[in-house]
């Protein structure tokens, strides 16, 4: 518990700190992302990212492939620039703390937008057939 305690009080330490611009990038690079890639999982017709992560064991393997795929240079970026920061701030490395940010940065966003934005442009494609099919 005390690890997650410095970490909380490091990463607010963040925003102020060199390189700070790189909090709010980075999660917009992995909300990008999500949505390409959200919108080509409705291209393609599959379900929302991680209920179909969860349920769906066929397309487990896929959808962490393609998911890696899509985000691994925004998570590599992070990663990197947070220990930049570290080097520069702390004189130091905290590894965990590191990989923490990343995932924070630019794993979560990623994840928990790509299902919503596949679910935002199916519907709207469906309103949209309707709405030719009424005219």
């Amino acid at each position: 518990m005390a690890f997650l305690s410095s970490y909380w009080a490091d990463f607010i330490e963040r925003f102020d700190g060199p390189l700070h611009l790189r909090l709010f990038v980075q999660p917009l690079m992995a909300i990008l992302f999500a949505v390409r890639d959200g919108w080509r999982d409705a291209r393609e017709g599959r379900g929302a990212y991680l209920w179909s992560l969860d349920t769906d064991s066929n397309e487990r393997r896929y959808l962490l492939e393609s998911g890696w795929k899509g985000i691994a240079k925004v998570f590599i970026l992070a990663f990197a620039l947070d220990v930049a920061y570290q080097f520069m701030e702390w004189h130091g490395l905290k590894p965990l703390q590191a990989l923490l940010t990343a995932t924070i940065l630019a794993v979560i966003p990623y994840a928990l937008l790509r299902g919503p934005i596949n679910r935002l442009v199916r519907i709207s494609r469906t309103r949209k057939r309707i709405g030719l099919a009424g005219s």
